[in-house]
């Protein structure tokens, strides 16, 4: 299943009260002072676009950045904002591809079958000449029975296993924080990597502010050896750019493939964790 969809695609579907839309835009990384994107929402969206605040929809009893939530919590909030695990869903962001993605996986992981990324996000819905809105959007409550896909979502043992079975693991972060040779954003943690995880910055799968084309992402994943057909599990700092490469794994035709949650937050403070660096 291919998860991008077009701009005309949408607005034909909007009229469709099953289909519900979502900004799923996080501030971006070192921008000082943050910029504040549900405000952007609020003076821009697509019509009858809910805010899905990634932040306030992950764990909150974990000092982990972004973590993913008990089902049940997940559930209770999703219908709160009027999102059905059986609706068609469709996220997009103000700016460029970054969080998008992890909403999407989120999503997914929790057992929402047609979630969907607008490709281009607003910028392409803008440019396309089509009506936006502002202010608040209140959806009646609808239905979601969160089901976790264990499957999809990895922790810090799994990662162990995973590193002495020499599993597949994708690095999202910059190519200086792989190789120790840049410092991390997180105060306290140590740059570098896991064993045998190989550097796949994000940033290598967009263009022009969305992911790249489909056989441009497979030669991507062949040029840096990756085995399609084999288990992968996908990391970065904080488990959100992770969800860039799982979506271009998704794109290319991927079947088995993981996110490890805590990502490096996780596994550079953990004090079993072998951490590599490129001398």
């Amino acid at each position: 299943m291919n998860p991008l969809v077009t701009p005309s695609w949408l607005a034909s579907s909007l009229k469709d009260s099953n289909t519900v839309v979502l900004d799923a835009t996080l501030p971006p990384v070192g921008v000082t002072p943050p910029v504040d994107t549900r405000a952007r929402y609020l003076a821009k969206h697509i019509p009858g676009a809910v805010f899905f605040d990634i932040e306030a929809l992950s764990d909150h009893a974990t000092p982990l950045p972004h973590m993913l939530p008990a089902p049940e919590t997940f559930s209770r909030d999703m219908a709160a904002l009027g999102i059905g695990d059986a609706m068609t869903i469709v996220i997009y962001e103000q700016e460029g591809i970054f969080s998008a993605p992890r909403a999407w996986w989120m999503l997914r992981t929790f057992g929402a079958r047609k979630v969907y990324i607008l490709d281009g996000g607003l910028k392409a819905w803008i440019e396309a000449d089509l009506p936006t809105e502002s202010g608040e959007v209140h959806r009646a409550e609808a239905s979601f029975e969160a089901k976790l896909n264990q499957n999809a979502v990895k922790d810090f043992t799994q990662i162990q296993q995973e590193i002495a079975e020499h599993t597949q693991i994708l690095d999202a972060r910059s190519a200086g924080r792989f190789a120790g040779t840049a410092p991390e954003p997180r105060p306290g943690l140590s740059s570098g990597h896991m064993p045998g995880a190989t550097s796949l910055p994000f940033t290598e799968l967009v263009e022009d502010g969305r992911l790249k084309p489909a056989e441009e992402l497979h030669r991507v994943f062949v040029t840096k050896g990756v085995d399609m057909t084999k288990p992968i599990t996908t990391s970065c700092g904080s488990g959100v750019t992770a969800a860039v490469i799982a979506l271009g794994l998704e794109i290319t035709g991927a079947e088995h493939v993981s996110l490890y949650d805590g990502s490096w937050a996780e596994y550079a403070q953990h004090p079993e964790a072998v951490i590599e660096k490129n001398t």
